[in-house]
């Protein structure tokens, strides 16, 4: 019995769409194949939540399984158990991450239609991934990397399919109870592109294609996020005869960084100060994405205090302006002490200045938690 759609998801039957998009974009990331190398069960999750956000996004398919559930589909359009192939799951990331990531429209296969009507035959599609620092997810940056892709072998000449008379499809028609019924389908002669090899170098493959390196300049822009997609459209392989290239898909990866955590577009750094600074009150100098910064903290400080530089984090990836550096200060306690210093904190022990003594304005604990995502 196949699993429910709304429990893949992880949402109520009530859920709107934009739960829907953000359910399906969690569950996208988490178990998203270059990710999850060779785990079988992560792509099998992957696939279970893409065909079932297909269906829930989409009003007038998700109103049949409302109403029938997955009987709406066997056998009349739906997946009927036969799932979706990784080409079509992928491209729905351009609806789910922007239009500037998605998988990259099509399959490897058949593309668009060319002229009089006849299909192009489309190259597959390569997938890439690139490590990026904070630094260059904050800024935006330009990547040029060597791709392996298949193109088509020079001195490769091809002639009209004699089986499709270079239309690409094949016509059947068929007698039913309704009357005469006409179907095409792509040649499997020419794996529809209409065309058949008529020369071809001795180093080329059996469709005329060779493999060559080539270096791609890929422009990422600033505040993407570890998990999102890019598109680079005709980089993939290219196809026989007249078929189009397929594209190359960029899943992005983040690096961890020496001192910066992130969290969205917000980051977090942790900044250590001693007994006698957090006391006297001082000035660090700490690390940004963009360069170091030099910040007061003020006498008495306690450990714990957050402080917020507003505009010092990422930028938003949907053009929102910039998230904050949240700066965690921790006051040091030293392990080991001399004997003069013993000595200092044994005459302290009874003084009022050395007793904890919070005011209402010192927040705690939980107060910090609940302001850094506020």
């Amino acid at each position: 019995m196949k699993e429910d759609y709304y429990d893949i998801l992880g949402i109520s039957k009530s859920a709107s769409a934009a739960e829907i998009k953000k359910a399906y974009r969690k569950m996208a990331i988490k178990y998203h194949p270059d990710k999850n190398p060779d785990d079988k069960e992560a792509e099998e999750k992957f696939k279970k939540s893409a065909e079932a956000y297909e269906v829930l996004s989409n009003p007038d398919k998700r109103a049949r399984y409302d109403q029938m559930g997955h009987a709406a589909f066997d056998g009349s359009g739906g997946f009927g158990g036969g799932g979706m192939n990784m080409d079509d799951i992928f491209s729905q990331f351009g609806d789910i991450f922007g239009s500037a990531f998605g998988g990259g429209g099509g399959f490897s296969g058949f593309g668009g239609f060319g002229g009089g009507g006849q299909r192009r035959a489309k190259g597959s599609n390569l997938r890439i991934r690139v490590k990026l620092t904070l630094e260059e997810i904050a800024t935006g940056v330009e990547k040029k990397i060597k791709v392996k892709r298949k193109i088509q072998a020079p001195g490769t000449t091809y002639q009209t399919c004699p089986t499709c008379k270079g239309t690409g499809q094949v016509t059947r028609v068929t007698n039913t109870i309704l009357g005469r019924m006409q179907t095409a389908s792509p040649c499997q002669s020419c794996g529809g592109s209409g065309q058949i090899i008529d020369k071809k170098p001795s180093d080329a493959d059996a469709q005329g294609l060779l493999l060559k390196e080539e270096t791609v300049a890929i422009k990422i822009p600033a505040g993407i996020v570890e998990g999102m997609q890019l598109k680079v459209s005709g980089k993939g392989n290219e196809a026989p005869g007249n078929g189009i290239a397929g594209d190359l898909l960029v899943a992005i990866e983040e690096k961890e960084h020496d001192y910066l955590q992130r969290e969205g577009d917000n980051l977090h750094y942790d900044l250590y100060i001693s007994f006698s600074e957090a006391a006297l009150g001082v000035s660090k100098e700490i690390q940004t994405v963009s360069g170091k910064v030099r910040i007061k903290i003020d006498a008495g400080v306690q450990s714990g205090k957050i402080l917020r530089l507003r505009g010092k984090g990422i930028p938003s990836i949907n053009g929102y302006g910039s998230g904050d550096l949240l700066v965690h200060v921790n006051v040091w306690t030293p392990k080991t002490l001399s004997k003069d210093q013993k000595e200092f904190f044994e005459r302290m022990h009874g003084d009022e200045n050395f007793e904890p003594n919070p005011e209402k304005s010192d927040k705690s604990f939980f107060e910090k938690v609940k302001d850094m995502f506020s």
